[in-house]
């Protein structure tokens, strides 16, 4: 007899695993096409719906027209993808150069990884850390957005445990052909990770992109906002900003400009999501089990 997995699903069966992932798939389109439904929709469209609209009857691009007309989200944007893409870069040249360091057998690889995992375990709370970044001189800096969070605790482990599993054989061998640390780093274990450096990127990208915490602690002029903080200031305040800042008048429906920020806001993850998405299991899975 066949093993049980090696059998074919009964017809019940598929039917009510077809029914459960139909449920969790409406569960998950159907908010992501109320808001860009609501974010296309005339204010006649949203009028009528009494709020969110599903389908716009008479769909118009006024909401993005207004967003972008001021000058307030397109420097917006910029400073978002300024923050993510330097932050990025640094966090995961941090994260990979400390990662690879605490990883070889060196003396001072086990109290800098305990110092590390102390951070994990234990946050340094607000106050601490604005008082830091008051004495560094970063308040009203968009640097004060990036330093802080240049080196991920959870990130260094996972990286740290795929360059423990790398083969010592092939690290011996080129350090044996006269290769320096940083040439065995860049030539021989980059290019073996890099699925899980992908995904440590991706990682630190998405939270660069949707972090807005610091900057309201941090930045005093609005001109520097990112995405993020106008998006908090439109949907969960229930603000909306005014028609001079917007540089429009008059300003469509409420729900409208809300749900268009939230598409601008969510468009440049989804659009780098889908490149990197082979590498995330492997990645994952590769950088967090030993062995």
């Amino acid at each position: 007899m066949r093993p049980i997995w090696k059998e074919r699903p009964s017809f019940g069966y598929q039917s009510v695993k077809a029914v459960v992932l139909g449920g969790f798939a409406l569960v998950i389109v159907v908010p992501i096409m109320v808001v860009i439904s609501t974010s296309l929709a005339s204010d006649q469209d949203i009028i009528d719906a009494g709020g969110y609209v599903l389908w716009p009857s008479h769909p118009t691009v006024k909401a993005y027209q207004t967003l972008f007309s001021g000058g307030l989200m397109g420097r917006a944007i910029l400073v978002s993808v300024f923050v993510t893409v330097v932050g990025t870069a640094i966090a995961l040249a941090v994260t990979i150069a400390l990662a690879y360091a605490t990883s070889r057998p060196v003396l001072f690889g086990r109290p800098v990884l305990l110092m590390v995992l102390f951070t994990l375990l234990f946050a340094p709370g607000i106050i601490p850390m604005f008082l830091v970044v008051k004495q560094l001189g970063l308040i009203d800096s968009l640097w004060s957005l990036i330093l802080p969070g240049a080196l991920g605790a959870f990130n260094f482990v996972v990286l740290r445990t795929f360059f423990m599993n790398v083969p010592a054989e092939l690290l011996e061998s080129a350090r044996i052909d006269g290769a320096s640390d940083i040439t065995i780093l860049r030539r021989v274990v980059m290019p073996l990770s890099k699925a899980v450096i992908a995904v440590v990127g991706l990682f630190y990208a998405v939270g660069f992109w949707n972090a807005f915490f610091n900057a309201l602690l941090y930045l005093n002029d609005t001109s520097k906002w990112p995405v993020q903080v106008i998006l908090r200031t439109y949907v969960l305040q229930g603000k909306s900003l005014s028609a001079d800042q917007l540089g429009v008048e008059p300003l469509p429906q409420p729900q409208s400009l809300q749900m268009a920020v939230v598409v601008v806001a969510l468009v440049p993850i989804a659009l780098v999501y889908p490149f990197l998405q082979r590498h995330f299991t492997k990645g994952v899975i590769t950088g967090a089990v030993k062995g």
